[in-house]
């Protein structure tokens, strides 16, 4: 690797933060419940062979092997794997756990029926490369779960926020400039879309999350009742339009 070449991006420095922030919150919970609808036609076939590329804490993916699927996990994080080890353990269920990096650790696999590549795209140095290594590895007739942060998203909260944020947006400098947590390759969903297209895949589904409740203000959320805002997000979570403005984006692809 070059000096100073970007990097993907470790979380093992910010593990307890990332459950706090992401996992264990309202917000977390309703990723997992829609995650989970997306994939429901999958989870009740007949095993399948899972990859896991970057697993994170692979709630998904322990979901799944409950089902009785056979589920491969890599992360570039150890303790990220330690986690989904551990969770894994605590179940009572069996996998296959790698350290390293999805598009490292590819070479070495087989093709799967179903991958699953959850929030990480956008921590890459190189989204749409290693997007297409991983995506290989798709069986034909397979599936790609693809859970993105979106950059429309990202575009219009910043926009609407004001103050210093608007030049940068013009200049189309504002990546990297948000907080630890703020992923600096967010991707638009028709650049995604087209991509996937142009490799073979047919999107099956295509779900926004989160389509209202990242851009009300915390006084207005605190006012709310969160059964009605998710009952809303939940009516437009999958029409056109409003899919595309989900924080994050979640494409179900099927290889051709």
């Amino acid at each position: 690797m070059k000096k100073n070449a970007p990097a993907d991006r470790n979380f093992d420095n910010l593990v307890h933060k990332f459950e706090k922030r992401v996992y264990d919150t309202v917000k977390g919970e309703w990723r997992l419940k829609l995650l989970k609808e997306d994939l429901d036609h999958l989870y009740q076939q007949s095993q399948l062979n899972i990859w896991d590329a970057g697993c994170g804490f692979a709630q998904v993916s322990q979901w799944l092997a409950e089902a009785g699927h056979q589920v491969t996990l890599c992360d570039l994080s150890k303790k990220m794997l330690h986690k989904a080890e551990q969770n894994f353990s605590d179940a009572k269920l069996k996998a296959n756990f790698l350290h390293g990096a999805a598009q490292d650790l590819a070479p070495e696999l087989p093709e799967f029926d179903l991958v699953l590549f959850h929030a990480v795209l956008e921590w890459l140095a190189t989204p749409l490369e290693t997007l297409k290594t991983v995506a290989d590895k798709v069986k034909t007739g397979g599936t790609l779960s693809l859970l993105f942060y979106n950059r429309n998203a990202f575009v219009y909260t910043n926009v609407l926020k004001g103050e210093w944020r608007w030049q940068f947006i013009l200049e189309d400098a504002y990546i990297g400039k948000g907080k630890n947590l703020t992923p600096p390759n967010p991707q638009f969903p028709h650049e995604v879309i087209a991509t996937l297209e142009s490799w073979g895949f047919e999107i099956e589904m295509q779900t926004g999350i989160r389509v209202f409740h990242d851009y009300l203000n915390p006084q207005v959320l605190e006012k709310s009742d969160t059964e009605e805002l998710f009952a809303l997000e939940y009516q437009y979570c999958r029409m056109p339009t409003y899919r595309d403005m989900g924080r994050y984006i979640h494409l179900v692809a099927k290889k051709q």
